[in-house]
């Protein structure tokens, strides 16, 4: 055991019997290269990252590769998704310096932490293109040897263009709804008309592309905008990127028609596909769109859930084959747990196989487009091949039975395939992961109906992180929590997606305890992170030294930027509270940002959303009745069952009626007419008539809305 068995990071726990002498992000790692005047070598990865277990088993488990690394350097794990501020820095010097970046992230440092050179993953000896580890690490160590002067100097020059490209100047005005409409356009040009998403492969689910789109469509009515984003959410549904028996989605899909899975399971994929789904529930009024979202959510419950409520991080792409368990020298290959032989599906489906094999495009030398890898040999990847009403026909049989059938075989191959070796699951919980999750699954009940677990969910997770993760003494949140040890300062996402959460789950329970708390965070957020000079929100206090520079995320990736998202919080905060500092700072982000909106749009998908809500100026809804009762269901259901982005419901219980005033002053006059649930319909403070029906109120939304019905 090295120096990592003592942490509580699942990746870095990974590494703990490698012969590298590894030391953890921190001091001790530090102290001795300054001592020793050696150079760091940075390990960056997560403990479900595929091509991060193949750099581990190929260089750092090799005893000869590691006395290379122990002689030369002081080696450093990391792992990025406990420390997303230190990998900030260091993944924005490797896109900086070659084009591109990923994980695992290889980086050597001066001993004083800036970097001087690095890539991803390195092969073990030169091949595809790429220089073997060892050869690079003696390089490495040569140069460092032989020319460390030019080494410090190249290694300051690099530091300062990295703060130059930190501080771009920012934009001053706020774009207007031109920039929206040149960006639809340049989604357009990027769409995949034949297989949906964008560009051709590999195809990564970006939800925030997405909600983008469809409150576009919201706000003009332009079929293309809602097309494009139904189409890839289609595609995605029936791709193999879909978990079609257990739920959920997988990371990616390695080919452009959505068949061939990189897959591991992300809760974020997971929490934002389900809010995409949602919408798309409520735009299109499809059956299929709702069934996604719920068989995403059921996955998350089943599978990513602690025992106190919090939900896990990540399920891993690799695992032990099928009949190996028991062989010691057997290695975790990836995919292994998703993947089938046809002889094997035809004995354990029996008459049930056909109906399966045409749903599921099942063959009998295997489904896969090509062959990424072996393990794919022979092997089915499942994916929605045709259609129900196909299959009946191909079957000479009713869509009713081989629904039925269908039933039972996706039973039976879910009941065989927990008796495989499960791939590793991430059991670390994570607040802002966890505050995306809340948003998805608070937002479901509101949207899905007739599902308390969906609520139960988003209570329970909520308490969770309140209950472990923030002092409120203190007003310090945390970022991780696993088996009892909370830790790591929270950033800025972090406070970003709970507050986002938060709001979510108080629109879905009226309970004027999140609301406050979403106020709350949203205040200390500011105080910790906001950019008073440029606007927009660090993704640090920059109190830490180890932490060498102050970024701020400039664009969506598979997570959406902390800043685009508390836009959208103060949007709705403003609304409510009527607080016009709110307001401002959400006006001040959007024109700092005025530049990417307008020369890259598709790199800020979600800003484009804030921006949208902005122009499209969305209403507030107070419904006031008892929770529970009828007459106060049915207003809230007109509500929900319509597509209203950015407009914010504000249930209200008679019973807390003061104290939401309290909050919300201006709520104070609206209660109950002749005893009868009541709905207000407002914006910028001014309501319309108050109305007890859902036909009324539906009529008053559809006054509001132009489209939606």
């Amino acid at each position: 055991m090295n120096r990592l068995a003592e942490s509580q990071s699942p990746y870095l726990l990974q590494h703990r019997e490698n012969p590298v002498d590894w030391y953890p992000w921190g001091d001790e790692a530090f102290e001795r290269a300054r001592r020793e005047l050696k150079p760091i070598f940075l390990s960056i990865g997560y403990s479900t990252c595929h091509w991060c277990h193949v750099m581990a088993h190929e260089s750092f488990e090799d005893a000869a590769v590691a006395e290379v690394l122990n002689r030369e350097f002081v080696a450093v794990k990391l792992d990025r998704e406990e420390r997303p501020d230190v990998d900030r820095v260091y993944m924005s010097f490797i896109q900086s310096t070659t084009g591109s970046g990923g994980w695992p992230m290889s980086v050597w440092l001066t001993p004083d932490l800036r970097p001087f050179y690095g890539g991803t993953y390195f092969p073990p000896v030169s091949r595809w293109g790429r220089p073997g580890f060892v050869d690079v690490l003696l390089e490495v160590a040569r140069v460092w040897r032989d020319e460390r002067e030019a080494v410090l100097r190249s290694a300051a020059s690099i530091m300062g263009r990295l703060r130059d490209l930190a501080h771009a100047a920012p934009g001053e005005t706020v774009p207007g709804d031109d920039v929206l409409t040149a960006a639809v356009a340049q989604f357009g040009a990027a769409f995949d008309a034949r297989r949906g998403g964008f560009g051709d492969q590999p195809k990564f689910p970006r939800p925030s592309e997405l909600l983008f789109l469809l409150r576009e469509w919201a706000r003009t009515g332009e079929p293309s905008a809602r097309d494009m984003a139904l189409a890839t959410l289609e595609a995605m549904a029936h791709g193999g990127i879909r978990d079609h028996i257990g739920g959920g989605f997988h990371r990616y899909a390695v080919d452009g028609g959505w068949r061939v899975p990189h897959f591991e399971k992300m809760l974020y994929d997971q929490a934002q596909l389900a809010l995409a789904y949602l919408d798309a529930a409520q735009v299109s009024g499809g059956r299929e769109f709702r069934e996604v979202a719920a068989d995403t959510l059921a996955y998350v419950q089943r599978d990513l859930t602690d025992d106190q409520g919090g939900f896990f991080s990540a399920e891993d792409a690799d695992s032990v084959p099928p009949g190996q368990s028991g062989d010691a020298t057997a290695h975790a290959t990836e995919g292994a747990f998703y993947i089938w032989h046809d002889a094997e599906l035809g004995d354990l489906l029996g008459e049930d196989a056909d109906a399966f094999r045409l749903r599921y495009g099942v063959l009998p030398d295997g489904n896969a487009p090509f062959d990424p890898q072996d393990e794919f040999t022979h092997r089915n990847l499942l994916y929605v091949a045709r259609p129900v009403r196909d299959v009946a026909t191909l079957l000479a049989s009713s869509t009713g039975e081989v629904e039925a059938s269908l039933v039972r075989a996706r039973a039976a191959v879910a009941e065989a395939r927990r008796r495989r070796p499960r791939p590793h699951l991430d059991d670390k919980v994570l607040t802002a992961w966890n505050g995306l999750a809340i948003a998805a699954f608070a937002r479901a009940a509101r949207v899905l109906g007739g599902e308390g677990a969906w609520l139960a969910s988003a209570h329970r997770a909520a308490t969770f992180i309140r209950t472990h993760l923030w002092d409120e003494r203190t007003g310090t949140l945390l970022r991780r929590y696993r088996r009892g040890d909370a830790a790591i300062a929270a950033c800025a996402e972090d406070y970003a997606f709970l507050v986002f959460g938060v709001l979510e789950l108080y629109q879905s329970t009226g309970d004027v305890r999140w609301l406050s708390w979403a106020l709350m965070l949203q205040a200390r957020q500011d105080e910790l992170f906001w950019d008073e000079a440029e606007a927009g929100w660090f993704s640090t206090t920059g109190d830490a030294p180890d932490v060498l520079l102050r970024l701020k995320d400039s664009h969506d990736g598979a997570e959406p930027s902390a800043s685009a998202v508390s836009v959208h919080n103060l949007l709705a905060l403003s609304q409510v509270t009527g607080d016009g500092e709110l307001a401002s700072r959400a006006e001040r982000t959007l024109a700092a940002f005025s530049r990417q909106l307008t020369e890259a749009g598709r790199a800020v998908p979600m800003m484009l959303a804030a921006l949208s809500t902005l122009h499209a100026r969305p209403a507030h809804v107070v419904v006031v009745g008892p929770a529970g009762r009828a007459d106060t269901d049915a207003l809230l259901a007109e509500v929900s069952r319509r597509f209203l982005p950015g407009t914010l419901l504000l249930p209200i219980d008679p019973s807390v009626h003061d104290a939401v005033s309290i909050l919300l002053p201006w709520v104070r006059p609206m209660g109950m007419r002749d005893g009868v649930a009541t709905a207000y319909v407002c914006r910028d403070f001014s309501c319309q008539a108050p109305v007890t029906t859902a036909a009324a109120l539906g009529a008053q939304l559809e006054e509001r809305d132009g489209i939606s019905g």
